[in-house]
């Protein structure tokens, strides 16, 4: 059976991890793995976390199987806590998936039932398992430019003249904020034109939340989201909670649809169940237990606003101290008008290697590089490293 079958290329952002681990310099930094890094460099358990799992601990009951809705009580608090009031339309259903990463696939699926014939549309760059998901079930991709690395600007008339040229029912991936790999977000009034636009030529959104809380707020960062949302007759929403829970190996999240009305609703509900049944039986109960006791409590959902408003902290701290340095051509200015975890520097594949060869600085292949993995402290060094391969550019 397997005489024919290659090896498959090393993921190039999970070969980078693996470098750095490899690599025995003291002061190495990693600016590649997307997780979120406080000012000791730890990736922490939240407080609130562990605080729920100790009560889960005192009063879970058992370790029966939820079914392939997973929990539903953790989708109803989720998704009030993601959608605001948009959430209460009995149009909308919800469904735990395991991560964001399987919502994305479920939706994918759904996608593919539905409507066979229609396109997904990307803007490039995006997260780098966004295109291998929709392309394993057999969608055909189509994109267009979300971001100019050099101007570090969106390109909101590229996405326009993008929907302007889509067929109807087609489905256009965006980010609800803290764009992945970018940080570049729409402003509202982009959002309300974008809203506009998928209505006038009959496209569906395809909203993908993984940081919310680490721009502005919670409610702050979802307010284009949630108003495309609201104002599309058909819509769908992923989340994730690995980042602004801390749940990353917990695998928890959810998938949020719109349908045209509620009979449509049903029918979402019952395919979805049935494409989870078969692809995973039923999603992992630990993170979403915890999750949603979280936001049912109010003294833990308190406790979690605190630390998610330090993470956001400590992101638009290193944020505004880069925005400070420009280094040759290289103007950073805009990325304390950027939002999250990452920014997307216009530097060459040979500058790349270089900073990894002579400096120990790792970054994804693209020029990606995680803000959290900084420190205030590191900024000094991660700046001379900068300099020594633009200066030897320019020279």
């Amino acid at each position: 059976m397997f005489e024919e079958l290659k090896p498959r290329a090393p993921d190039p952002l999970l070969d980078t991890i693996r470098q750095f681990r490899g690599d025995p310099r003291p002061g190495k930094l990693d600016l590649g793995v997307g997780v979120f890094q406080d000012e000791q460099g730890r990736t922490p358990v939240l407080r609130s976390v562990k605080q729920a799992e100790a009560l889960l601990l005192e009063t879970q009951q058992t370790k029966t199987y939820l079914g392939a809705e997973g929990d539903v009580e953790f989708s109803r608090a989720l998704g009030t806590a993601v959608l605001g009031h948009v959430f209460g339309d009995g149009r909308v259903i919800g469904l735990q998936a395991p991560g964001g990463t399987g919502a994305l696939r479920l939706a994918a699926d759904l996608i593919r039932v539905a409507n066979p014939n229609a396109q997904i549309w990307l803007g490039l760059p995006t997260w780098p398992n966004h295109q291998p998901i929709f392309s394993a079930v057999g969608i055909p991709l189509r994109d267009y430019r979300h971001f100019d690395p050099g101007t570090q600007a969106i390109c909101f008339d590229e996405l326009r003249a993008a929907m302007k040229s889509a067929t109807r029912g087609d489905v256009f991936v965006l980010h609800s904020s803290c764009h992945n790999p970018t940080g570049a977000d729409f402003t509202i009034e982009q959002w309300q034109e974008i809203a506009r636009t998928l209505n006038e030529y009959g496209l569906i959104p395809l909203l993908d939340t993984a940081y919310q809380g680490f721009a502005r707020g919670l409610d702050e960062d979802m307010a284009g989201a949630r108003h495309v949302f609201g104002n599309c007759p058909e819509a769908i929403l992923t989340v994730s909670c690995s980042k602004n829970f801390g749940l990353y190996r917990e695998r928890t999240g959810a998938l949020f649809v719109r349908a045209a009305d509620t009979a449509k609703a049903d029918a979402v509900r019952t395919n979805l169940m049935g494409i989870a049944r078969t692809n995973y039986s039923m999603p992992p109960d630990h993170g979403a237990a915890i999750v949603r006791t979280i936001l049912q409590d109010a003294r833990l959902r308190a406790e979690w606003e605190r630390e998610v408003g330090e993470m956001r902290g400590k992101l638009n701290g290193v944020r505004q101290k880069l925005s400070g340095l420009r280094i040759n051509s290289l103007d950073l200015s805009p990325l304390a008008k950027q939002n999250g975890m990452f920014a997307t520097l216009p530097l060459g594949k040979l500058q790349i290697e270089r900073l990894k060869e002579e400096r120990g600085i790792y970054m994804a292949p693209s020029g990606r590089i995680n803000i959290a993995g900084l420190m205030a402290t590191d900024i000094d060094a991660f700046a001379a490293a900068l300099r020594s391969v633009l200066i030897d550019a320019a020279a």
